[in-house]
């Protein structure tokens, strides 16, 4: 079910809004008079349970670095889910030294958003890294 994306290796990511039974959530329970709006308010507040609920109830975690063409790092925190390994917090340290983090709390923003595709460490350039390297990271 996770909605929005951001880079992460040479993927493009879309936004896709699934609850897993094939319902695209923004269709799911609106009224015709509701509008756009409504529909991506409500969307967007299942996201958020959805990351939210991953985060708090996570007994296992395992954290990735990634590093882009531009000399920018990419951190993540990922837990399973269904099993597939979900990004419930990101943050990109970029090559000029600003930090952009998304997690449930602040899903997007101008530069970027969370992103929407499962982390697979076999198929994706990624680097285990400790948790407190990561920690270190967010907390910046």
């Amino acid at each position: 079910m996770p909605l929005l994306a951001g880079p992460c290796s040479a993927k493009v990511f879309h936004m896709a809004v699934d609850d897993g039974a094939g319902s695209p959530l923004y269709d799911r329970g609106a009224r015709r008079h509701d509008g756009p709006v409504t529909d991506l308010e409500r969307a967007r507040a299942r996201t958020v349970a959805y990351f939210r609920a991953l985060d708090e109830n996570a007994t296992l975690r395992r954290h990735y670095r990634h590093a882009d063409e531009d000399g920018g790092l990419w951190y993540f925190e990922v837990v399973p889910d269904r099993g597939e390994w979900i990004a419930v917090k990101q943050a990109e340290l970029t090559a000029s030294g600003h930090l952009h983090r998304y997690g449930w709390e602040h899903l997007d923003d101008a530069h970027g958003f969370l992103t929407d595709q499962a982390i697979d460490p076999g198929e994706d350039p990624l680097e285990p890294v400790p948790a407190a390297e990561f920690q270190r990271v967010w907390a910046r």
